[in-house]
């Protein structure tokens, strides 16, 4: 039974003003994955948005980074913005702020021992759930904390890959970011919706 929202409601952007939910609408559809890398599914994400030209914002979960270093820094090479998503992907809002912190800045360590590059340190929290002040505290340490506009529900197992691709396509409209999963759970619904909703993009491109 889903349990989430599929568009995120206003409301959200009120509580949360200090989090970026979406872009100018000057802007193309944002594209978003998190959870990887893992390369089962994340090396055919980065072949699908090559092939259409789509670059996109990939929210690696530091675990992850350490198991696949070679994945992720192709992530940098093909030209894509990282992101931190916690090392062990902590739900903020059942985890001590001290430890939640501590796995934040083990999970930006690791991401600094693969590139050299400069980047803007971006953060999204696992499930969407973080507190006020690991927030705060969160931003103090330079980070721009991305959320979401629409939530495509790859992970979700009980909808149909048909349903998927409904949710994402609603979404798809200029200044929206797009969030994916390339995890081996949202694996059979993005493999379904994923070059769907890139040739989408590029029709509109031209």
């Amino acid at each position: 039974m889903k349990w989430y929202f599929v568009k995120t409601p206003k409301f959200f952007k009120w509580i949360y003003p200090k989090r970026i939910w979406a872009f100018s609408n000057t802007e193309k559809p944002h594209l978003t994955f998190d959870d990887g890398p893992i390369p089962e599914v994340t090396p055919w994400v980065l072949d699908e948005l090559k092939k259409h030209n789509v670059k996109a914002t990939f929210f690696c979960i530091g675990e992850n980074i350490a198991k696949h270093p070679e994945i992720f820094k192709r992530i940098i090479v093909e030209g894509h913005q990282i992101g931190n998503h916690t090392y062990n992907h902590l739900n903020g809002w059942k985890t001590d702020t001290d430890k939640y912190l501590e796995n934040v800045v083990k999970c930006e360590t690791e991401i600094q021992k693969h590139t050299s590059k400069n980047y803007t340190k971006l953060f999204r929290p696992p499930y969407g759930k973080l507190s006020f002040k690991q927030a705060k505290l969160i931003l103090l340490e330079g980070y721009k904390i991305l959320m979401w506009s629409t939530l495509s529900g790859d992970f979700d197992t009980s909808i149909s890959k048909e349903k998927c691709l409904e949710n994402t396509l609603s979404g798809l409209k200029n200044g929206r970011i797009i969030i994916f999963h390339d995890s081996l759970k949202a694996e059979k619904n993005l493999r379904y919706v994923l070059p769907k909703v890139l040739e989408k993009i590029s029709v509109s491109k031209k």
